[in-house]
């Protein structure tokens, strides 16, 4: 079953944002750094210790994030720090709602991103024709 998130993204201070909003709001926090991931090698060095997944989870809040990891071909600016993160058990569960949700989106490849094996399973984002960004996530690769 598809299920949704806010997903925040940070530039740098993704940890101390997320350790302030378990303060806050109780729960358990998940951080995971892009160094602890098989992903690493695809991004530069300077980027390893940033986070590249946290997730707060306390009762009804689930709260997704990351850092900000485009720079410097896309730079963090008020309007494309959240998004729209949809969880799903695999790509097929995913594809669908992909596709629908992404007619009439802006394919500037620095913001689209097909919907494609990662290895963590599945991973797509863009920003739909409204302006709202959207990231898609599945356990299961295609």
């Amino acid at each position: 079953m598809i299920h949704c998130t806010p997903f925040l993204l940070f530039d740098g201070n993704c940890a101390e944002a997320m350790t302030f909003y378990q303060q806050c709001l109780g729960g358990e926090l998940t951080l995971t750094k892009l160094a602890d991931t098989p992903m690493k090698d695809q991004l530069p060095v300077e980027k390893h210790n940033r986070i590249i997944n946290a997730q707060l989870k306390s009762g009804a809040i689930d709260i997704s994030a990351t850092d900000w990891m485009a720079s410097p071909s896309l730079e963090p600016k008020p309007g494309n720090t959240v998004s729209l993160f949809l969880i799903g058990s695999s790509y097929q569960e995913l594809k669908s709602v992909f596709d629908k949700l992404a007619e009439g989106a802006d394919p500037d490849k620095r913001t689209f991103q097909e919907l494609h094996s990662v290895p963590f399973g599945s991973y797509g984002q863009f920003t739909d024709k409204y302006g709202v960004g959207w990231v898609f996530k599945a356990d299961k690769a295609i």
